[in-house]
């Protein structure tokens, strides 16, 4: 027993990993150290509850486990129970010492606690390399959420967009107004040649309603449909706020307008109440010379 307890092919150091903010050990690992079965060491904690707080030995959680399982694959999980397995701190395994009193138990817990100051010092003398992983790791999540939070706008019933989001807006529309099979109505009373450049590769027709006083004029819309022959202007101040209609089924509202998307946070939402959709496609109606809309 001796021989394989003080082989040196048994590296502690890998048996130890941080968890809960110390450096701890499992319960399974320590009885093929101690030459035991793992009911063993538990039975030492069970019958000495006083000499085991939770700061010495816990059980770990489902998601401690769980997480153990993914990150660390050479730990010996392979034991299969029905609870969780236990892990030791430095102070753990010195009690366990002292409950386990054989002569193979002492040299054992002395190569194991000098395996936790290893790995300790290792931590200390490294802290560098691993502030800079760790700042190297941050900076990939926080891309990564990045990367998530873009996609995650298409195809929702509602999308935030910040000052400086500029392409994320311009493109969420973009892709709003490609829906649209037939026609297109844009409401906004700041329309510019912004618009122009959104539409020009779309394949519906496309009628603006936007102020007499938008930058929009009639010299560009002449010019446009010249080329592309699809876009109507009405000058009407009937609206305040800034709508997408796609079909005349689908309705967007915008919280700005489409040349300043992106330089103060608003919002783009899917409008699904019927009535309000009803009342909205029926002013847009009086307004397009059309007898109805329906939803």
């Amino acid at each position: 027993m001796n021989h394989i307890m003080l082989n040196q092919e048994l590296k502690i150091e890998d048996m130890i990993f941080p968890m809960r903010g110390q450096q701890v050990i499992l319960d399974s690992d320590l009885a093929k150290l101690y030459g035991v079965e793992t009911k063993r060491i538990n039975e030492a904690v069970k019958n000495n509850p006083r000499k085991f707080p939770e700061r010495f030995s816990w059980e770990l959680t489902n998601e401690e486990y769980n997480e153990l399982r993914s990150k660390f694959s050479t730990t010996n999980l392979s034991n299969m129970s029905r609870t969780n397995p236990k892990v030791f701190t430095e102070q753990g395994v010195a009690m366990l010492a002292t409950i386990l009193k054989s002569q193979t138990a002492i040299e054992v817990s002395i190569r194991i606690m000098d395996a936790f100051v290893l790995m300790r010092h290792f931590i200390v003398e490294n802290k560098d390399i691993y502030k800079s992983l760790n700042h190297i790791h941050n900076q990939l999540i926080e891309h990564d959420e990045k990367i998530h939070y873009l996609f995650s706008k298409f195809d929702k019933k509602e999308q935030l967009f910040l000052p400086g989001e500029t392409y994320d807006a311009y493109s969420s529309i973009i892709h709003i107004l490609t829906k649209a099979k037939e026609e297109i109505v844009i409401i906004d009373n700041y329309a510019d040649k912004t618009i122009l450049d959104m539409i020009k590769n779309m394949d519906a027709y496309v009628t603006v309603i936007t102020s007499k006083r938008a930058k929009l004029t009639s010299l560009e819309v002449e010019k446009f449909n010249k080329q592309y022959d699809k876009l109507r202007v009405i000058y009407d101040n009937t609206f305040h706020d800034r709508y997408l209609i796609l079909d005349r089924k689908e309705v967007y509202h915008m919280g700005a307008s489409l040349n300043h998307a992106g330089e103060k946070i608003f919002s783009i939402n899917h409008l699904k109440d019927k009535m309000i959709k009803e009342h909205l496609l029926s002013y847009t109606c009086q307004i397009m010379n059309e007898d109805s809309l329906t939803v």
